[in-house]
């Protein structure tokens, strides 16, 4: 009954903010709904970064999917029905956009939860994509993901459909994801498992190198110590925010120049360590809601 009672609260809460919104704003009110941001856990908050750099003005909620991380290893079938679920959570805040910054529910699910809801819906391995072809010159790239993803061959796809030449090495590193979730990315052992997993790159000429999951990038600089500088490091989150930045221009619902931003984030597991991690990551100090999966989501 707590549970319920608490749930119910909540959601009344974002009926009348989002009454109040409306009288306020009136037809411009879909300008000033959050971009909702999905992932895993806490690799998603690379993406939130960049946007918060990009676009400082927008209202941002995010989610990680911290108890059920990682979605690398599960079944295609299970993380389409996870991503729906978290996807179900954030349409209730009534976002204007859904961006899935997970490399392995973007492979997957994509498309299922765009068929879904009425908003636009963006993923992170196009971007990805994008950003490579920008920046290789020998057109020889590298990718390194989840065993969902790199298995999906996603990128190898959207990197031949912008240039049906270029040469793709790619490698599944699943013991990345749970060093970041863990918080132990600065750790020695951290360093010892990017080494041993990275060091076949050494024999082979990619001028690239796509970290196809966005937890990579808390690893990014034991990530250039094992392949060099020479080796341009490939961060969807950049593209992704511009990304977003031209659809919400295209659909005419940028924030306005003067509104004031606000962030929610959410998560389904430790929300002392997510919290943690985050005020490293974003350098501010954020307020995060543990939400209970069950019949009735608990919100903590």
């Amino acid at each position: 009954l707590m549970r319920l009672s608490s749930c119910v609260s909540f959601e009344m809460n974002i009926f009348y903010s989002c009454m109040e919104l409306i009288k306020v704003e009136g037809s411009g009110a879909k300008v000033q709904k959050p971009i909702a941001i999905l992932d895993s856990g806490v690799g998603g908050l690379t993406v939130v970064k960049e946007v918060m750099r990009q676009l400082p003005q927008e209202r941002i909620v995010y989610f990680g999917d911290t108890a059920r991380a990682p979605y690398g290893p599960r079944s295609s079938r299970e993380v389409i029905s996870l991503t729906e679920q978290v996807v179900r959570f954030l349409v209730r805040m009534d976002p204007k956009m859904i961006v899935i910054a997970c490399n392995t529910a973007t492979a997957v699910a994509l498309e299922t939860i765009r068929s879904s809801v009425n908003i636009p819906v963006i993923g992170v391995v196009h971007p990805g994509a994008t950003a490579a072809i920008k920046k290789t010159v020998s057109g020889i790239v590298g990718v390194i993901g989840t065993e969902g993803t790199i298995h999906s061959k996603a990128y190898e796809k959207a990197l031949r459909e912008m240039d049906p030449h270029i040469k793709v090495y790619s490698k599944a590193c699943p013991l990345f994801v749970p060093l970041v979730e863990q918080g132990q990315y600065n750790s020695a052992k951290a360093r010892a498992i990017v080494h041993s997993s990275l060091v076949e790159f050494h024999s082979i000429p990619i001028d690239s190198l796509i970290l196809g999951c966005t937890h990579y990038p808390f690893l990014t600089s034991m990530i250039s110590e094992v392949l060099g500088e020479q080796i341009h490091l490939i961060n969807s989150a950049e593209e992704t925010a511009f990304q977003i930045t031209h659809v919400l221009s295209e659909e005419d619902i940028l924030a306005k120049v003067e509104a004031e931003p606000s962030f929610e984030f959410y998560c389904s597991g430790n929300k002392e360590l997510f919290s943690s991690i985050a005020k490293q990551w974003l350098n501010r100090t954020v307020k995060v809601h543990q939400v209970e999966w069950g019949i009735v989501q608990h919100i903590v």
